[in-house]
């Protein structure tokens, strides 16, 4: 029995070892001889937090693809940048995402009701939508908190999350809990690049300004003593914080909430101040960088539209190179802004902190006289931006206007000093409304003009020019004409200017456009006595080269203004790869505004030579949000907006290189900044002080 068992269990024995054999052989997978060494990069914890069975479950899907190479939530940029040489996708720069809170109101709305249950978001969310009105603000139930595997996220006595950028891996399972999108992942292109969504919680101020610049997130770092925060968060959107802060006309503060009950915060002083205090201590405040990608990209044209762009490209890793016809770049900027509104050591520093990130400087290069756009190509450029402004001025169309003495406004503003030094005695005329004809009439009075007369087309509520400039031009002595028609200009014998003829518009208010045909009597006139007229009307953009000749080939067109036609969110001109901003493509408009297409023109670049194609947000904000009006607010009060500090009239009128305002203070930037009301959608600070005093101690 016993032979027998063994023979038996011997043949079954055989007959397994060649049944296994045969189905090795059937079944047989090789193995990837990558594995090992994906496996042996990750870290080895087994900790389960990438959703896989352990760290070869993770190597396996990330070698069939079907996982990212930054799957290992616990690795670092070291381990994925390893793994994008083993598998073969090393193309482009990995970019680690990090969690950021979108909300800061978190208890300052009044509660839809009051739920006792589990302290918990999604619970909370069930119920009517959420505990209160804003359907973009947090809960406070602090869900995230406690998903969080990496302890990287505290809830403040605000019931607010706070994150640590230190501790978060990026995983996304506070992004996957937070059931009100109060957090999301966010790169560092994401976030220099990140268009305002309807869906996001946005203070008026932000939803105002063309920057989209975070106001509140701004005044808070700086309010807490976290100055280079505060100037970081601003530079994500505007490069330019301390031209901007004196020539912007800063449609967010006439939005600001405070105007309820006060003046609206002075954010452009703030802004300022801040980029004052960059400028003083000797140091710039260091700005992150991507890796360098290779990819070369041309502009041409140094203004604010330009310089934004490259400022953009250059800190997501690409290369541009700027072209400028001018010897110096800043465009308007330079040469378009008096000494004293906008002084030249200013518009150095700022360009200088472009240029040092890194970027090709060409200057005194024309587009179609010294290169053309053919040229950019055949060198290899991955995308093309035109940012040349609009440096053209209309003609008046109406008789005598090419006598001798009369000048287009950025001629005079450029010769101002040089070809222009004195004009004792003489008069002034300006035709236009603009801040370009204010500047051009305060000039003239520093000149030494005797008499300096602006002949505005419009009614005063029509003017474009900021308030504050036409309120100092009148102080300056410069006298101002509303709603007039210039009819034709006289010249004397030797052929100069004498006269201008006018008479009073009969065209509506808000129009700004030359009326000489609208006359209903055309013996009613009356003239001014004129040495000098400068045209101030609106700017136009030279697109000759564009469309005629060799470029003429590349399909531009022109809106009905007589602009460059490009799409208004993407900045694309013509497919595939050309793209415009600036005033040539917007006509004349503010700095700011200049900065935010640069931006766009950056995003859409960006996203053409990394992805090949350019993706559009289908939930862009464009319009302010009505229901973020309160029209009714409960404030504490206040103290009075700030005052500034200005060059007595006699002063100002002597000078062309002393700036008229004067940069606030510290303790007036404190107590300015603690006006804000950190709003966010549909709240705001009602205490503001107290609240922050408690921040800063916990």
């Amino acid at each position: 029995m016993v032979l027998e068992a063994g023979l038996f269990m011997g043949a079954l024995a055989f007959c397994c070892s060649i049944l296994l054999a045969l189905a090795s052989k059937i079944f047989h997978v090789d193995e990837d001889p990558r594995l090992a060494a994906v496996k042996s990069v990750l870290p080895g914890l087994n900790c389960g937090g990438c959703g896989y069975a352990g760290c070869e479950g993770a190597a396996k899907a990330i070698l069939s693809g079907k996982a990212p190479v930054s799957v290992c939530v616990v690795g670092g940029v070291d381990i994925v940048q390893q793994l994008m040489v083993l598998t073969g996708r090393a193309k482009g720069v990995y970019e680690p995402p990090k969690a950021t809170v979108q909300c800061f109101g978190s208890q300052r709305l009044a509660p839809l009701y009051s739920y006792s249950g589990a302290r918990d978001c999604r619970a909370e969310a069930l119920l009517y939508g959420g505990a209160n009105p804003c359907e973009n603000g947090c809960l406070g139930g602090g869900t995230c908190e406690a998903v969080c595997s990496f302890h990287a996220i505290v809830m403040t006595e605000d019931r607010l999350p706070r994150i640590d950028p230190d501790k978060c891996r990026g995983c996304g399972r506070c992004v996957e809990a937070c059931p009100k999108g109060v957090i999301r992942l966010e790169t560092l292109s994401g976030h220099l690049l990140h268009l305002n969504d309807k869906t996001e919680c946005l203070a008026p101020c932000r939803q105002k300004c063309p920057a989209q610049i975070n106001v509140p997130l701004f005044i808070r770092h700086f309010l807490e003593g976290r100055h280079a925060e505060a100037l970081r968060v601003i530079k994500a959107r505007n490069p330019f914080p301390l031209i901007v802060g004196r020539v912007c006309p800063h449609p967010c503060e006439n939005i600001c909430r405070r105007n309820i009950a006060q003046e609206g915060v002075a954010i452009g002083h703030l802004q300022r101040y801040l980029g004052e205090w960059e400028r003083q201590s000797g140091k710039r405040v260091p700005l992150d960088c991507l890796p360098d990608t290779g990819r070369r990209v041309a502009i041409v044209g140094c203004g604010p539209a330009g310089l934004a762009c490259a400022y953009f490209l250059r800190r997501l890793g690409h290369r541009p190179t700027l072209f400028d016809a001018r010897p110096k770049p800043g465009g308007l900027l330079r040469y378009g802004i008096p000494e004293y509104r906008l002084p030249t050591h200013i518009v150095d520093w700022e360009i200088e902190g472009i240029l040092r990130l890194g970027m090709v400087l060409k200057t005194e290069m024309a587009l179609g006289r010294d290169f053309g756009l053919n040229d950019l190509k055949k060198e290899g450029y991955a995308a093309i931006l035109l940012a040349l402004g609009a440096w053209t001025i209309p003609h008046l169309c109406v008789p005598g206007e090419y006598a001798k003495g009369v000048h287009a406004s950025l001629d005079y503003l450029s010769g101002v000093g040089t070809r222009f030094r004195e004009l004792k005695g003489r008069h002034v005329v300006v035709i236009g409304e603009s801040n370009t004809a204010m500047d051009c009439a305060r000039s003239s009075i520093r000149l030494g003009a005797e008499a300096v007369s602006v002949l505005c087309p419009c009614d005063e509520k029509g003017v474009s020019a900021r308030k504050r400039d036409v309120t100092r031009a009148l102080e300056e002595g410069v006298r101002i004409q509303f709603s007039i028609c210039p009819l034709r200009i006289v010249s004397g014998t030797t052929g100069h200017v004498r006269h201008v003829v006018y008479r009073q518009a009969t065209h509506s208010a808000n129009e700004s456009a030359p009326c000489a045909g609208s006359m209903d009597d055309p013996n009613c006139t009356a003239r001014i006595k004129a040495d000098l007229v400068i045209i101030a009307y609106e700017r136009k953009p030279d697109l000759g080269y564009l469309l005629e000749a060799q470029g003429g080939r590349f399909g531009f067109t022109v809106t009905r203004e007589e602009n460059l036609a490009a799409d208004t969110t993407t900045m694309l001109a013509v497919a595939p790869n050309i793209f415009a901003t600036g005033d040539m493509s917007t006509g004349r408009a503010t700095v700011i505004s200049a900065v935010a297409g640069g931006r766009k023109a950056a995003r859409s670049i960006h996203e053409l030579i990394t992805t090949g194609h350019i993706a559009v947000p289908e939930n862009l904000q464009r319009k302010i949000n009505p229901s973020s009006i309160l029209k009714k607010i409960q404030v504490e009060p206040g103290p009075p907006r700030v005052a500034l500090k200005e060059l007595p009239v006699e002063a100002r009128c002597r000078s062309f290189t002393e700036e008229v305002v004067a940069t606030i203070t510290q303790r007036q930037a404190q107590t300015e900044a603690a006006r804000c009301l950190q709003c966010g959608s549909y709240c705001y600070d009602r205490s503001p002080r107290s609240r922050r005093s408690r921040r800063r101690i916990g």
